[in-house]
């Protein structure tokens, strides 16, 4: 039988307000609760002042803290290997967040191999913030020894660059960042805790949207950072201050799709490797096929070590040009015409048209993207569902041949 939780008195609207009361419960739930309450009762008001001001333990006010959200900072801090984890609204919000905590007064240095939105932000506080902000190819040593100044406080690099899937050599960026005493941030996005862990590799602080592949169902937007304990505390007062905080439900949702990150991930980037060499293989039409998984992929070697033995669910196509990469995308059936990526539904995108649409020719050129370039981001259906899909679309992509 359930437990019998303690019957509230007083008047009929007091027992409204009150009487729903928890039960005890002896047994330890499966699932993470979600907690949405905006806020909790303490035993004096001196404790609430000492929840406010950290002086002890446990939860106040919804903007500050949640127990869902303790919930899934636990998993992300485990998955990354990191001491500390914490959430925001977005995948923004987190790159705003620790870039902000660790800039100090310096430049900003970061990747041009960069997702538009990160360029959308970065101009933003270059603009309205006073931001200092420089862009440079970023995958080697030798490309951060080129670009770094004694200026910049920061380095910003994409584990696997967003559409190009260029990969970063993490480990050596960040030994270069260590010896000239620079934070590095890196954007695991594409990644997934599943493929790499660059916080072990000596980056000062991952950030993942969450809302990608740590989320995985497409119905949710976060973002996450992992790092030192002192770092994420720093990130904690920023998000909660400018008012970023994640709010429960979302938290559970993204503790929820964590569940299957690993069998999700692996699917995934099974499927873009059948999808990539069938691109690679078409007899005309197709430019250049971007993947890990290809020989031809100038990181290929990169794979067994950076991003533990699988190539990653999102791959590029470039078919020389604009009409020919839209009708590409308009005859897809299976792969459906949406922003986002990394979750169980496979996506077709342009990117110069709408994720880089915020960026010159030039700054495309940088990105590693063209006019005709395609962004698939490959999910969990049938291999041969995807495989049949992108040869219709490249049959319809021929007659827009450059």
């Amino acid at each position: 039988m359930e437990p019998t939780p303690p019957r509230t008195t007083g008047g009929f609207a007091t027992r409204a307000v009150h009487g729903a009361t928890v039960p005890p419960v002896g047994q330890h739930p499966v699932s993470v609760p979600i907690h949405p309450s905006a806020t909790w009762g303490t035993a004096t008001s001196a404790e609430v002042g000492d929840l406010l001001t950290d002086e002890v333990a446990g939860y106040v006010y919804g903007r500050y803290d949640n127990p869902t959200s303790t919930a899934l900072h636990a998993v992300i801090g485990s998955l990354h290997e990191a001491p500390a984890a914490w959430s925001a609204a977005s995948g923004t919000a987190a790159i705003h967040a620790v870039l902000d905590v660790l800039r100090g007064e310096g430049r900003v240095l970061a990747t041009a191999m960069l997702y538009g939105g990160t360029w959308a932000l970065l101009r933003r506080l270059e603009r309205d913030a006073g931001w200092k902000v420089d862009h440079a190819p970023l995958l080697t040593a030798a490309d951060l020894r080129a670009a770094l100044t004694d200026e910049h406080t920061v380095v910003h690099v994409e584990t696997i660059a967003n559409p190009s899937t260029a990969i970063a050599d993490i480990p050596a960026i960040a030994a270069v960042c260590q010896e000239r005493g620079v934070e590095l941030v890196v954007d695991n996005t594409f990644a997934s805790p599943v493929l790499c862990r660059p916080v072990t590799l000596g980056a000062t602080a991952v950030v993942e949207s969450a809302t990608k592949f740590l989320g995985g169902h497409g119905d949710v937007v976060a973002g996450v950072v992992a790092g030192s304990d002192e770092l994420v505390g720093r990130v904690r007062e920023h998000v909660y201050e400018l008012g970023g905080s994640l709010g429960p439900f979302e938290a559970w949702l993204v503790v929820r799709g964590i569940q299957t990150l690993a069998l999700r991930v692996r699917q995934a980037s099974a499927n873009a490797t059948a999808v990539a060499a069938e691109l690679a293989a078409a007899p005309r039409g197709v430019v250049a096929v971007h993947h890990p998984s290809l020989d031809a992929h100038p990181q290929h070697a990169m794979v067994p070590t950076m991003l533990s033995g699988l190539p990653g669910a999102l791959l590029a196509v470039d078919l020389g040009s604009r009409p020919a990469a839209e009708a590409f995308a308009d005859a897809c059936r299976v792969f459906v015409r949406a922003a986002s990526l990394g979750g169980t539904h496979s996506l077709v995108l342009h990117p110069a048209s709408t994720s880089h649409r915020q960026l010159r020719d030039d700054e495309l050129r940088l990105a590693g993207l063209g006019p005709g370039t395609v962004r698939l981001s490959v999910g969990v259906e049938e291999t041969e569902d995807l495989v049949a899909d992108v040869r219709h679309a490249l049959a319809a992509a021929d007659d827009h041949a450059a």
